[in-house]
């Protein structure tokens, strides 16, 4: 078996970044390259064994950290179309990180990265896609606090390791959220439809503890349960522009009967995409630039990244069907 080890520091007080050396596929599943194809990066074997580190951190003890981690897990564990698992294996003195063959979560102090509340890294067998080992840590620079309502000043702990979850089980981020710009140049977020998101909620919410309609297709389409393929539907089609395919365009889905959003990335020259776990019936397809985010948080090579066109909507509604896969879609969009 080859393996390699990924690193994703995956949560900052402005950015969530991810910095993976794989590929990135439809809304938040990511992969490996391997034998010329993308394979999807999943635990082989559920559930998955971690370990929790017995050191607190910040008024937040290792039995808090704990509470808090395993409520994380029954978020994504209660996705009743997927058969996502943990099991929670014991406290260890084990640093997250360490080259040990188990998957620990933990407080770590970085003061020097200043913008990181946390990271998720992996060991992957580089032939299967195999998630052989995960790890997330906790920057213990900055205040956490695990009150059932949060607290002022202090990021909410369980927030946070549910979007650091989400990348443990082989998600990537969403680009569904919007922000606006704040004095000191960052970013604040104003909404997020899923808590994969890449720029984190201010200090004090607990928002960030609550899947959205997005995290939950994308879980279910990486673990389906038996179910799962039968009962949702799957919309594909292509952007371009010129008539050449549209590299890293957004394509959001919206469902008007349930108002429920789930977004997807065109992956390559081709402008191809492809949105699972859809709650069959029609959508409307809306397509626009990356324009306002930061590109490294969603691709490894930024360089063929189009966003120099005007936001598009589909001409038609697109029917996802239920078990099957929508006609193609076809989306053109203008250069600005």
């Amino acid at each position: 078996m080859l393996t390699t080890r990924l690193l994703a520091p995956v949560a900052a007080t402005i950015w969530f970044t991810t910095l993976m050396n794989a590929g990135t596929s439809a809304y938040q599943i990511q992969g490996v390259q391997a034998g010329g194809r993308v394979i999807p990066l999943a635990w082989q074997s559920l559930p998955v064994r971690y370990f929790v580190t017995d050191r607190g951190a910040g008024g937040v003890s290792s039995a808090d950290l704990q509470g808090a981690v395993q409520r994380s897990f029954a978020t994504w564990e209660g996705v009743s179309q997927a058969t996502v698992s943990a099991t929670f294996a014991g406290f260890t003195s084990a640093n997250p990180f360490d080259d040990d063959g188990i998957s620990t979560l933990g407080f770590l102090n970085r003061p020097d990265l200043d913008r990181v509340l946390g990271a998720t890294d992996y060991l992957i067998d580089d032939v299967t896609g195999a998630i052989v080992e995960s790890d997330i840590y906790f920057n213990s620079a900055f205040q956490w606090s695990v009150a059932a309502a949060g607290e002022a000043g202090k990021f909410d702990l369980q927030s946070i390791a549910t979007h650091e979850i989400g990348h443990f089980f082989g998600l990537g981020h969403s680009a569904l959220g919007e922000t606006e710009l704040r004095p000191d140049g960052g970013r604040r977020v104003i909404a997020a439809e899923s808590v994969l998101f890449p720029i984190a909620f201010s200090a004090g919410t607990t928002l960030g503890r609550t899947l959205r309609a997005d995290d939950i297709a994308g879980i279910s389409e990486l673990y389906p349960a038996v179910t799962e393929r039968r009962s949702t539907g799957l919309i594909a089609g292509t952007v371009t522009k010129n008539g050449a395919g549209v590299f890293g365009a957004h394509v959001v889905t919206y469902n008007p009967v349930t108002g429920t959003l789930v977004g997807g990335l065109t992956l390559d020259s081709t402008g191809r995409f492809a949105i699972g776990g859809l709650s069959p019936g029609p959508h409307i397809i809306r397509v626009e630039p990356l324009d306002d985010a930061d590109l490294d948080s969603f691709f490894n090579d930024t360089s063929g990244v189009d966003v120099d066109f005007r936001v598009a909507f589909s001409e038609r509604l697109a029917v996802a069907p239920r078990g099957g896969t929508s006609a193609s879609v076809v989306v053109q969009v203008e250069a600005k």
